[in-house]
């Protein structure tokens, strides 16, 4: 027998959603783009990590 589940509150708010990162992992991501651009040599990749390093910045 095949049941199907029902919502006990239809009309309810929906849960807050939670972070996908935190604070301190903005910062190890921000930390390794920093040694990748160092080791990197191509200046549109350079471009690429330095806007995503300015991003990633202002989250934290």
């Amino acid at each position: 027998m095949m049941t199907t589940a029902t919502l006990t509150q239809p009309n309810s708010e929906p849960t807050r959603a939670r972070a996908l990162l935190s604070t301190a992992d903005f910062r190890l991501i921000r930390e390794a783009l920093s040694s990748h651009a160092r080791t990197t040599d191509d200046a549109k990749e350079l471009g690429k990590i330095a806007a995503l390093h300015h991003r990633l910045g202002s989250y934290t």
